[in-house]
């Protein structure tokens, strides 16, 4: 089940009070704890109403009416998205909110998704199915010559993902299927990088295939962040194409690192047209 856990603004976040560091740093490791527990799905903080609008509508024509709104306790501060198995597994997550958030006199609330099962049959629904073919994730896996264990560390130092497994074959009915040299060596590896899961295993050597033809795409917002990591994946490995602007991005670069896996690290722009503009092929 999928569930929104909405922060209610205050009189302080409507008059745009930033939070303190230490909030911030609470903050930061209640969503740690969420995505170590597969729960966090995302979310995000609001800026005050006096930022934005109400679009009404009356018989269709819509007014925009700028902000601020009032009373504060009616407006939404930020929000959580949680996957929990329960209502009672998500109200337990929301339990542990931090308390150092407005000394700890907040109101939160906590409101399920609708799912399409929860829908009538009909022509209606039947558009939305349609559209849910679209997979939930999309994940990325790579074969390793038997450095796995060291590769995914390192991909986890590199991005601040949580490498939240990693099994070995003798740990797996699998041991009695393999040699004993591939005993110690990882079957299955994941790191969770904001939901999307970096995965990967050791090969046997007759089995492995260096990757060809395909490169891991990391995007970020900040081009300096961007630049760091496309530093870091370098060392010991070779730059395929310098991390600098591009007509395409104000940050881009390629990279093969030291373990044989491609990487592009890309800063996104508006200047990329989307397939729909221009002329059909």
């Amino acid at each position: 089940m999928k569930f929104m856990l909405i922060r209610r603004a205050d009189t302080n976040t409507e008059n745009g009070v930033m939070p303190s560091q230490e909030l911030l740093a609470d903050m930061a490791a209640y969503n740690q704890r969420l995505t170590e527990a597969g729960v966090f799905l995302g979310g995000d903080g609001l800026r005050p109403t006096s930022d934005g609008c109400l679009i009404r509508f009356d018989k269709g024509t819509p007014t925009v009416i700028p902000g601020p709104f009032s009373p504060p306790s009616e407006r939404i501060a930020g929000y959580s998205v949680l996957e929990a198995p329960t209502l009672e597994e998500a109200i337990h997550w929301a339990q542990q909110w931090p308390t150092q958030d407005a000394d700890g006199n907040v109101t939160l609330e906590l409101r399920r998704f609708f799912s399409l099962e929860d829908f009538e049959p009909g022509a209606g629904i039947e558009q939305h199915r349609n559209l849910a073919r679209v997979p939930d994730a999309m994940n990325v896996h790579v074969a390793f010559p038997g450095t796995c264990r060291e590769a995914m560390q390192f991909y986890a130092d590199v991005t601040g993902g949580q490498l939240e497994c990693l099994l070995t074959y003798a740990e797996t009915p699998a041991a009695e299927h393999v040699p004993t040299t591939l005993h110690d060596h990882v079957i299955h590896a994941s790191l969770n990088l904001r939901g999307r899961r970096l995965m990967g295993a050791d090969m046997a050597a007759d089995c492995y295939t260096p990757p060809q033809g395909v490169e891991i795409q990391l995007e970020y917002q900040d081009i300096e962040q961007a630049a760091r990591t496309f530093a870091q994946l370098a060392e010991g490995g070779k730059i395929v194409m310098p991390f600098e602007a591009t007509f395409w991005s104000p940050g881009f670069g390629m990279v093969t690192d030291r373990f044989g896996v491609g990487w592009m690290v890309n800063v996104p722009s508006e200047n990329c047209p989307s397939a729909t503009e221009g002329d059909a092929p």
